[in-house]
């Protein structure tokens, strides 16, 4: 009785992480959609940030 009452309480926590998973992800879309999404009236390739330079990559310095 008590490897069932284990059974059901392990199989529950899992049903709760695989629903709090789904939330998280769900966020993360909305969010990336959110941010995806261009802001009425403005040209899309104008709103981007991009200078066309490529990034200097950095030595690392010694002690």
């Amino acid at each position: 009785m008590i490897e069932f009452r284990y059974h059901q309480m392990r199989s529950a926590q899992l049903i709760r992480e695989a629903e709090l998973q789904r939330l998280a992800r769900e966020a993360v879309r909305a969010r990336r959609t959110a941010r995806h999404e261009e802001p009425a009236g403005h040209d899309g390739a104008a709103t981007e940030s991009h200078t066309g330079r490529t990034r200097r990559h950095r030595t690392p310095h010694t002690a």
